[in-house]
């Protein structure tokens, strides 16, 4: 079966052989204080930065999930607003949770074929937090770079923060562009689920050392204060830490990435435009997304397709929420091959 679900999404071939070189190699039972541990740290933030085109003077922290960076932000980055910028069921996620932890979250929702208007964009007051979910998942659009750099030059007194779980590792980002970089490693970096991953700005940094909040496990200052001894505030997915480096040493740099996704998708556009059942979700091309494509048709052809593709031997992502009757979701991520793209391509053309 393979698998074109958007997370967790299917993992590079190579993987398998990457968990039997950590158990020949003791990766397994590592101690995360050792010399080797660190020597193991530098490499994978070493490679992230190089592959990833990540400015060296940011920070790299690990985490669970996307979703534990959410509360991470929310409890060391927000002392008293944040503006939560979304069109989709995870943006709302990240809003919704925020609220429960600081009451000060304003959401300001927008259509999903809504460009946004930077202007509108522009916040009073210091030290808040401006929240992004730059890839949608759920619906298969983005915020583009050049939006996000606008919003920045918009609110330079803001800390901004951006959710990229589904496309970091997929696309070109500019990091310059924001403070805060969230994702988790089992869509694009095509690994398995349990490692999560933020980049932060200097400035990110500086401002968790003024706020000091040190009362939780997870509290950015510790961590940022242990990774500058190349180690972890908690027992970290040390597997996880391996296989992410792996994984780097492996893959092409981020532009070579960015091509071969950016070429996948015109061509499965290519396929959607000679297509008379199957259609892209999103009308407005400038907003849809490079790494999830949501193909929309019928509540009955959609659930044809499904069974037909699973018993072809694919499995493709249900439709999220409201959305799961009339669509399906396919990954376009870099661990899949160029003949199961192909493949899949020639069925839903003739579906």
């Amino acid at each position: 079966m393979i698998s074109f679900y958007p997370g967790p999404s299917r993992v590079y071939d190579q993987v398998p052989k990457y968990v039997k070189d950590a158990h020949a190699a003791g990766i397994l039972s590592m101690n995360h204080r050792s010399p080797e541990f660190i020597a193991m740290m530098k490499r994978t933030v070493a490679l992230l930065k190089q592959k990833l085109s990540i400015p060296k003077n940011y920070t790299i922290l690990f985490t669970s999930s996307a979703t534990e960076c959410w509360e991470v932000v929310a409890q060391s980055w927000i002392t008293n607003k944040s503006f939560h910028l979304y069109n989709g069921a995870f943006g709302q996620k990240w809003y919704d949770y925020t609220r429960k932890l600081k009451p000060g979250a304003t959401a300001l929702p927008f259509g999903r074929e809504t460009v946004l208007n930077p202007g509108q964009f522009v916040f009073e007051g210091t030290e808040n937090v401006i929240c992004i979910t730059q890839n949608e998942t759920s619906n298969g659009t983005q915020v583009s770079n050049e939006l996000i750099r606008t919003i920045r030059a918009g609110n330079p007194q803001h800390i901004i923060a951006v959710d990229v779980t589904s496309s970091l590792a997929g696309i070109k980002l500019d990091f310059s562009a924001a403070d805060i970089w969230l994702a988790s490693v089992q869509k694009c970096f095509g690994l398995p689920a349990g490692l999560g991953i933020m980049i932060c700005s200097p400035g990110a940094v500086e401002r968790a050392r003024a706020i000091d909040n040190r009362q939780f496990y997870n509290s950015a200052v510790v961590m940022i204060d242990m990774i500058g001894k190349w180690q972890t505030s908690c027992t970290p997915n040390v597997m996880g830490i391996y296989l992410l480096m792996r994984v780097m040493e492996k893959v092409k740099p981020i532009n070579a990435i960015h091509k071969i996704t950016a070429s996948r998708y015109k061509n499965w556009m290519k396929m959607l435009d000679k297509q008379p059942t199957l259609r892209h979700l999103i009308r407005n091309e400038a907003v849809r997304s490079l790494t999830v494509l949501p193909l929309e048709a019928d509540e009955k052809t959609i659930s044809k397709i499904k069974k037909s593709a699973k018993a072809n031997g694919f499995l493709l992502g249900d439709g999220y929420g409201d959305l799961k009757p009339t669509t399906l979701r396919i990954a376009n991520f870099p661990a899949l091959t160029d003949r199961e793209v192909q493949a899949l391509t020639k069925f839903l053309a003739k579906a």
